[in-house]
């Protein structure tokens, strides 16, 4: 992704859907303007799910998933139907694509079922090869908001977009930012960014990024330091409203603020945004009755190098059994794998989520507390860690 891109978890996503050989990765490239799927007579022609981002005009950036079919009876269908299934739980919105010369009610209805809460549209596909309108006009009578697209018709896919604006219009921009409601045009905030092993030389990691944008959009004024010269920044600003930093670094930061200075972090603003906040904090209530054996879901949004320094992989596991003084297992899940059966869990501790979507990252919630897991994220059970949760869940207390 080009750097000036939006990134994608910053993006509503769009899946395409339906059976093999229905016309989802035509459309797909119809949409894009662009030859990015390989279209065929054959099925199963698509065999992972493709992403692109693009800007859907006039609504904003938004990422486009063609999905392998549904009726895949190759030897791998039932992989690729798993993926297809994975690929729903991050998606905002569906285009059921249906092959209107082989469209069948029965099966149209029992498969809106298979999108349960997820916003969708239907889009009959190859209306050309349809002889009179009669077929045509019976699904559009029973389905009245679908939308009807042939290979060759660039106004109906014209018309596609409009509509795929409008239904996202609806869906709001439920994401906000990490600042909404918890600063005004005119505070000021001050952000401490450590310098460790596993920062990107030379860049800002995308929380730090995204903060300092979100502050940008809403007049916020944001002065950026270390903890080195944390105490010099502060005493040099007339007025702070609140100091973010990074989880790791949560104690230190604490003992340096002032007591009467908001203090949280970049995970704790995530969780407020993308996630569950109190039911991360209340998770954590659970922490004491953790013992030997038991074993620890992580959830790793992201892959990358991991080091001695690793805040999942080093620092929370270490600091985490120090404190229960149990001997505890930790299995770990990356991107955006995630355990079938997740009974054999006492917690599940989640990054913070910087890189997937909030409908992925709700829908692990939700799983969770169908389970009865407790889940939390790196932020916030760092912050209990290190004795800080009250103070550092203070600044959202009024919400």
């Amino acid at each position: 992704m080009n750097k000036l891109e939006t990134p994608f978890a910053n993006r509503k996503h769009i899946g395409i859907f339906g059976d093999t050989n229905a016309g989802k990765s035509t459309l797909f490239n119809q949409i894009l303007n662009q030859d990015l799927s390989i279209v065929s007579d054959l099925h199963g022609t698509t065999t992972d799910p493709v992403i692109k981002g693009m800007e859907l005009i006039p609504y904003g950036p938004v990422a486009l998933i063609d999905t392998a079919g549904f009726g895949d009876v190759s030897v791998l269908g039932e992989e690729r139907r798993k993926k297809t299934e994975k690929i729903l739980e991050r998606c905002d919105y569906v285009l059921y694509v249906i092959d209107i010369t082989t469209a069948d009610i029965t099966k149209i209805e029992a498969t809106i079922q298979y999108f349960k809460t997820t916003p969708y549209s239907l889009v009959f596909t190859k209306t050309d090869l349809v002889s009179g309108q009669e077929k045509i006009a019976g699904f559009s009578e029973k389905y009245p908001a679908a939308q009807f697209i042939s290979q060759d018709d660039e106004n109906a896919i014209i018309s596609l977009k409009a509509h795929l604006v409008n239904e996202l219009k609806k869906l709001g921009e439920d994401d906000g930012s990490m600042i909404s409601g918890l600063l005004k045009p005119g505070d000021h905030v001050v952000l401490v960014i450590p310098i460790d092993s596993a920062a990107p030389k030379g860049r800002l990691i995308l929380p730090q990024v995204t903060f300092i944008r979100n502050c940008l959009d809403e007049g916020v004024i944001c002065t950026v330091t270390n903890e080195e010269h944390l105490s010099q920044t502060l005493s040099s600003l007339e007025t702070v409203n609140l100091v973010v930093t990074d989880s790791q670094i949560f104690k230190t930061v604490s003992k340096i603020v002032p007591n009467n200075i908001s203090l949280t972090s970049f995970s704790m603003l995530l969780a407020r945004q993308k996630g569950d906040l109190s039911a991360m904090l209340s998770a954590c209530d659970t922490i004491p009755q953790l013992k030997n054996g038991d074993k620890i879901l992580m959830l790793e949004a992201c892959t990358h190098n991991h080091t001695h320094e690793d805040i999942g992989r080093a620092k929370i596991p270490t600091l985490l059994q120090k404190n229960t003084g149990a001997t505890l297992e930790f299995e770990y899940y990356v991107g955006y794998d995630f355990p079938k059966d997740l009974s054999k869990y006492k917690l599940a501790i989640h990054c913070g989520g910087c890189m997937i979507t909030k409908k992925t990252i709700l829908s692990r919630i939700e799983k969770c507390k169908n389970a009865g897991l407790p889940i939390t994220n790196y932020g916030v059970i760092l912050a209990y860690l290190s004795g800080i949760s009250n103070r550092a869940a203070e600044v959202f207390q009024n919400e």
